[in-house]
């Protein structure tokens, strides 16, 4: 997996403090709210009882001490909790964020009361407090996420797949800021579907580096046959995927090519990538690079074809959020005459993880110009049912702006005859999200992963990257 998914998580937090409330209650809330993190394999960054009352900020000193520590780990922290055991400080809360500028995303927890215990020393209050700091955050323009119940237990199964969806928003952020994608080639010159705006990208931290096809052609045509990275490369595919039938030329030539966009990747400090997939390489190196993108998104490394950079860049929000394989694809056909159903289909790339079971095939497209056996190494077969989320990024130059949509579905197993790798998928209203997608011209391609993160991607890209996003519910 892609290092923002692999890399252990770190969590600021803020425990909110407000003394004529039962202060008592912010040394349990600060013990409970720590365990929850670290059981769930968070680093934590808090002050210590020796650095304020508690551990907690209540006063400006308190805010301004706390606000340098996380400036301290400031490349470390992912996002930040804020945690009100009671009713908290508000303004304590706001002053450490603001002062801490990590730009991060923001948790807002508060702890429940338990009828039993309302009396002066044990009610928390914080069912209001949490209304309050929000209230202050909104004014200090500092966003935020709430948990799906207004209150929750630190401790609580709520509480737990709050946090995890919490995690997902922040590998999200903190993935695609200062994202650097590799695009392969030049687009196709048929598909103006795929355009985008490397400025609007970059304005957004998004970066691209560019190489010709040219110079990975020159750089495979002086590899021997016998280099180790080449070598190393075409054992991985035997592994990865069944080539019996496939020629042991067509499979050198895949290696090759996968040893040199690995060394390319690694010397420009490329995360993912998106590569002119037809005709060029077909017609003057003679495979198709299918299986060679499907091994680096079955890794995290998501790849695209028809250098859709935009779209890689949803592939890679999903791969983040749910931490699996993400593939692109084509809404390609009805089926049959539920108008909740489509065909989603590629020649193919799909990674591995999408499918029921895969073998290495020739590209029944593209043979039919190039012939067969220039087409050797797509990734063939049906892809199994589970849940689906999908994601569409673009870039809007009328506007200046990147926008998009997500949602979730499901592939169903449905029966289907055809070539490629294909599948049915089920998403609720579907006719109502193709018709958004056609009257505001969204591309025919989308990315998809076995997940349900759609809620996390949506929270991410709108909230905290500012991206117009259009989030299709059932």
């Amino acid at each position: 997996m892609s290092e923002p998914a692999k890399r252990q998580m770190t969590l600021g937090m803020i425990v909110g403090n407000r003394g004529f409330f039962p202060d008592h209650l912010a040394r349990s809330g600060h013990q409970e709210m720590r365990a929850a993190l670290e059981s769930a394999g968070v680093k934590v960054v808090a002050l210590t009882e020796a650095e304020s009352k508690f551990g907690a900020v209540e006063t400006r000193q308190e805010a301004r001490r706390c606000a340098d520590l996380f400036r301290q780990h400031r490349e470390a922290i992912d996002g930040i909790i804020v945690t009100l055991p009671n009713f908290g400080d508000e303004r304590a809360i706001a002053d450490t964020l603001r002062v801490a500028g990590l730009s991060v995303p923001v948790l807002m927890q508060a702890t429940p009361d338990t009828p039993g215990r309302m009396s002066i020393r044990d009610r928390r209050d914080s069912f209001c407090g949490k209304m309050s700091a929000c209230n202050n955050l909104a004014q200090y323009g500092i966003p935020y996420s709430l948990t799906s119940l207004h209150t929750e237990l630190p401790q609580s199964d709520t509480f737990r797949r709050d946090l995890d969806w919490f995690l997902g928003v922040c590998r999200v952020v903190r993935g695609l800021r200062r994202l650097r994608i590799g695009a392969i080639g030049a687009r196709p010159a048929a598909f103006n579907t795929v355009r985008y705006s490397e400025k609007i990208l970059e304005a957004n931290g998004i970066s691209v580096e560019t190489i010709d096809l040219s110079e990975i052609l020159g750089r495979i045509a002086r590899m021997k046959d016998d280099d180790s990275a080449a070598q190393k490369k075409l054992q991985s595919i035997r592994k990865y995927v069944s080539t019996q039938s496939i020629p042991e030329a067509a499979l050198l030539k895949m290696a090759k090519l996968g040893a040199v966009i690995d060394g390319w990747m690694q010397d420009t400090d490329v995360v993912i990538s998106a590569i002119q997939c037809w005709t060029s390489l077909e017609e003057y190196f003679g495979v198709v690079p299918c299986t060679v993108m499907s091994m680096m998104s079955n890794e995290g490394m998501s790849s695209a074809c028809e250098v859709d950079i935009a779209g890689v860049v949803g592939m890679h929000a999903l791969q983040l959020a749910s931490k699996t394989p993400s593939a692109l694809l084509d809404w390609n056909n009805n089926y049959a005459d539920d108008p909740d159903k489509a065909v989603c289909f590629h020649c193919s790339n799909l990674p591995k993880h999408f499918f029921q079971d895969v073998r290495m095939d020739f590209q029944e497209i593209i043979a039919g110009t190039v012939g067969k056996e220039n087409t050797f190494g797509t990734c063939v077969g049906r892809v199994k049912a589970g849940p689906m989320s999908f994601a569409r990024v673009s870039t809007d130059d009328r506007e200046g702006k990147i926008r998009g949509y997500v949602g979730e579905g499901n592939f169903t197993d449905d029966s289907l005859e055809t070539f490629g790798g294909a599948g049915v998928v089920h998403i609720s209203h579907l006719q109502k999200l193709l018709r958004y997608i056609c009257e505001r011209g969204f591309e025919h391609h989308v990315a998809a992963n076995f997940s349900s993160v759609a809620s996390a991607v949506h929270e991410a890209t709108s909230r905290y990257l500012g991206w117009d996003m259009y989030w299709h519910k059932s």
